[in-house]
């Protein structure tokens, strides 16, 4: 599933056209869509009553093919017409031919009655202004839209379908207006736009569902930022033959944990586990073994010498030399601390040139190579790095804020200049490849920050690099598995107080889902 700019909707719409499917015939499966949506959201239009504002442009051209099927299936719909041209309207004629009721928005008296038809309305559907020219919503559009949110208080159970987009919503940046609502449902048509998976506006779209509007596909083939979906995943699972031991499933080197994060070690080993790694070998500081394998009981370990307790010597580089070509992969990071010994051990391990296996690189490990001047032209390839927003900072130079305002475009800058696999963790995770692909995760779950999830993503990835699949699938994979686990437990037991080892024993579940149900995952986007 691709994910576009205004810009490139224009073009699609526009090839579209020249290939037999005009405008009109767009604008009647989304109308259509929206409809069948509405009455998802309700569960039954008869008797209901729907609420539709009509704006001037495409939008709300789809609005009224919307207001004609609910109409026909029973609704009770009344429009509000905003500085829309009715003469030769088909879609408004179509309307008026049902005698569906309408008032324009600019006539005397239309507010009091728009407040009037809010307060018993069980359905408010947005379709002012879509993916066109922003504009503020100023004067009666405005008025009206906080009219609307003023009902919502009034009356929790009035919901709110944004068509396309909420009104106000920047398509491309994710910025809002001030009266810009928050829907339940948000209906996109053909593909998603990359400003609704931006803040603060991908916090006003309640739940995302994207509606097939007829654009043939092959359109939109050249287009290089994707939404990672359970099919694209489905599709890059590790096989597992019945005839397998635990070498098919490949090794994996971990280089976690000290003193202060112990927790880290076994997050990162228990997740790899849990996505199928064959076997998995903890090396951590020596006077730590003991504490983890209390729990870690399937982990084999390789203790590393110590400079003090709990903190890994310089000199353990030899170690890691001396056994990491037994491994397929290796993971390096999660927990080690920012002590002088630990940086600099890290630093040889890295940067050293004898690491030729598939690496990810996560939390401390970044921090440390951060410190050291073009440190990506030592790194092993086929690495995949995963920065939050702070270390993406240390590694770039650039600040948080920014990084946070232009994520897809510096995961990709970063993928690009550093010639390896980025995955900038945050809601709506972006994993970007060295080749200019990348791929959006639809899911944001608050119950994912808290401290250890990244710890376990890590040991995703990891493990799947193990079993063979390559960094930027790896990563697709893994980014995918750990956000859906996350809903698994978000439904369970919601998203405050989940820790991060509950999305253990949660991301085999989410790869059995995968593999014997073909649908979307419950929290995906649709």
């Amino acid at each position: 599933m691709k994910i576009v700019t205004v810009e490139q909707m224009i073009g699609l719409e526009r090839k579209s056209a020249e290939l037999g499917a005009p405008p009109d015939f767009l604008m009647e499966n989304a109308g259509l869509a929206v409809a069948e949506s509405a009455r998802g959201l309700l569960g039954d239009v008869r008797d209901r009553s729907v609420v539709v504002l009509i704006g001037p442009g495409n939008n709300g051209g789809d609005g009224l093919v919307a207001a004609r099927h609910l109409h026909d299936w029973g609704g009770s719909v009344r429009l509000f017409l905003v500085k829309r041209k009715t003469e030769e309207d088909e879609n408004f004629a179509l309307c008026m031919e049902r005698s569906i009721s309408w008032i324009d928005a600019s006539s005397r008296g239309a507010l009091e009655k728009f407040d009037e038809v809010l307060s018993s309305a069980d359905m408010f559907i947005d379709s002012l202004f879509g993916t066109g020219k922003v504009r503020p919503l100023e004067g009666m559009p405005g008025e009206m839209l906080k009219r609307v949110s003023a009902a919502r208080l009034k009356r929790p159970e009035l919901k709110i379908l944004a068509v396309d987009l909420p009104s106000g919503l920047n398509a491309d940046t994710g910025e809002v207006d001030p009266a810009t609502l928050t829907a339940d449902l948000t209906v996109t048509f053909a593909y998603p736009k990359i400003g609704l998976f931006r803040f603060p506006g991908a916090a006003r779209l309640g739940r995302l569902e994207i509606a097939d509007i007829g654009i043939p596909d092959h359109l939109a083939q050249g287009i290089t930022t994707e939404l990672i979906t359970s099919g694209m995943v489905r599709n890059l699972l590790p096989p597992r033959p019945l005839n397998a031991n635990k070498g098919t499933f490949g090794k994996l080197l971990v280089v976690a944990g000290s003193a202060n994060y112990i927790g880290a070690a076994y997050l990162a080993c228990e997740a790899a586990m849990r996505v199928g790694t064959g076997l998995v070998t903890l090396a951590t500081p020596r006077s730590l073994q003991p504490i983890l394998a209390s729990k870690l009981v399937e982990t084999t370990y390789l203790p590393l010498p110590e400079s003090e307790h709990g903190v890994i010597d310089s000199d353990a580089e030899s170690v890691i030399r001396g056994q990491v070509a037994g491994y397929d992969a290796m993971l390096l990071g999660c927990g080690l601390g920012q002590h002088e010994d630990t940086i600099e051990f890290v630093r040889k391990v890295l940067l050293g040139g004898f690491v030729n296996i598939p690496l990810v690189v996560d939390a401390d490990g970044l921090n440390a190579v951060a410190r050291s001047p073009k440190w990506w032209q030592k790194l092993p390839n086929r690495t995949v790095l995963t920065p939050h927003a702070g270390e993406m900072s240390r590694l770039t130079g650039k600040s948080v804020t920014d990084i946070q305002n232009e994520r897809l475009d510096v995961a990709r800058k970063g993928a690009h200049d550093w010639n390896q696999t980025v995955v900038l963790k945050g809601a709506h995770t972006v994993v970007a490849s060295p080749d200019g692909r990348a791929r959006i995760c639809g899911a944001a779950n608050p119950g994912l920050a808290s401290a250890g999830t990244g710890d376990v993503l890590a040991g995703v990835i990891g493990g799947l690099l193990a079993q063979g699949l390559m960094p930027f699938a790896a990563a697709t994979c893994g980014v995918y598995i750990h956000a859906m686990a996350g809903e698994l437990v978000k439904a369970e037991i919601g998203d405050t107080g989940m820790v991060a080892s509950d999305l253990l024993l949660a991301s085999p579940v989410v790869i059995k889902e995968l593999k014997e149900n073909p649908s979307p995952l419950m929290g995906e986007v649709r």
